[in-house]
């Protein structure tokens, strides 16, 4: 079982905006099996020896580091949190705070010292988080599920959900209508099954309005392509579950539901992608991290795509003028200073492997309007 917390967007965006005398990030690979924990631990004093360097070669202020230092051995310690860990784990710490993150996704090792965090490996995490809900509808029940990467699914209850479409339309059936009523036969069903579905969405509007969560529909037509052509759920992704639900428990309909989600990952990068090209013809478009910075200083980037294992360092100024350095606390990664900058400017904001990205870029930048 993956135990995973991946932060939220405005949690995010506070992370983005600290700034501390020494802010450190160490990422590394860890596992799900508690018992062989023992690799990653020994890394993680690896890494923090590395970022404890980083500070000495800056004289940082020694009562400080030592308040720092204890506070990622004490993790590295406690027997019970390595127990419960998934594929990765962000530590963010400063000598004041320490935050950690479980992450499904995985990273490569990391040790980065600055005033602010380095959170570019999160990205991908918030981005594709394997968090969605299932709506399992069927003539017989409905059942509105949420899935998660680390947890079992539930069944979200659903105030004014109907139970069936017979008792949505106050009937004993659906199926055996009389010719002498208004509606009859396999018109009458279609009539009583839109009535069904609009009822269905009306219930689930207020569970989902203003979400962008992927809902994954498991429905068998005629009653799914009805549902689709009336919904109006936000994340209602285009593949759904074929087959009646009715059959399926709620861990199958998870099962089955995780490789639909990462096919609607791919195809949202897929799409962020063709917008890159399509604006790249129109001069709206840019993989120059100069560029791109003096974009996002003007708050002119629409969409940004970060490789979440590239790094640059340097600092960047309010105008976005950059200026490589070496890496040391002394600077930054500009590729993470750059997404934050996005971020906070109303951008969306998409971390991906570098292989997803035009060859040789580490960033692929879609512009609001022409600079």
């Amino acid at each position: 079982m993956l135990h995973v917390d991946v932060p939220s967007l405005s949690e995010l965006r506070t992370l983005i905006a600290v700034r501390a005398d020494a802010a450190v990030s160490i990422y590394l690979p860890t596992t799900p099996h508690g018992q062989h924990s023992d690799a990653s631990r020994i890394l993680l004093g690896n890494l923090l020896k590395d970022a404890l360097a980083q500070l000495d070669a800056e004289e940082f202020d020694k009562r400080r580091r030592a308040t720092l230092e204890e506070h990622v051995q004490a993790l590295r310690e406690d027997d019970d949190f390595w127990q419960m860990q998934a594929h990765s784990l962000a530590i963010l710490a400063t000598p004041d705070t320490v935050r950690t993150f479980r992450l499904a996704t995985s990273v490569h090792e990391l040790a980065a010292v600055s005033d602010r965090y380095h959170l570019t490996p999160l990205l991908r995490a918030v981005a594709f988080s394997q968090h969605a809900y299932v709506l399992a509808l069927s003539e017989n029940a409905v059942r509105l599920i949420e899935i998660f990467a680390d947890a079992p699914p539930v069944v979200i209850k659903v105030a004014g959900l109907p139970t069936s479409a017979a008792a949505a339309a106050g009937k004993a059936s659906i199926n055996n209508l009389t010719q002498n009523t208004r509606i009859a036969n396999a018109e009458g069903q279609t009539f009583l099954l839109r009535a069904f579905a609009r009822k269905v969405d009306a219930a689930l509007r207020p569970v989902l309005s203003g979400r962008d969560t992927p809902l994954i529909l498991a429905a068998a037509d005629p009653l799914a392509a009805i549902f689709r052509g009336l919904a109006s759920a936000p994340g209602l992704i285009a593949e759904g579950i074929s087959a009646s639900p009715d059959r399926l428990t709620d861990a199958e309909l998870a099962e089955v539901s995780r490789p639909i989600l990462d096919a609607h990952y791919a195809a949202d990068i897929a799409a962020a992608l063709d917008l890159h090209a399509q604006r790249a013809g129109e001069g709206r478009a840019t993989t120059d991290l100069a560029h791109a910075a003096r974009a996002a200083a003007q708050g002119a980037i629409e969409l940004l795509l970060v490789d979440i294992d590239a790094n640059q360092p340097g600092t960047m100024d309010d105008d976005g003028n950059i200026t490589v350095a070496d890496a040391g606390a002394a600077s930054y990664d500009l590729i993470d200073e750059l997404a934050g900058r996005a971020l906070a400017t109303g951008a969306r904001v998409m971390g991906v492997r570098g292989t997803d990205l035009p060859a040789g870029a580490a960033l692929a930048a879609v512009l609001r309007y022409k600079l």
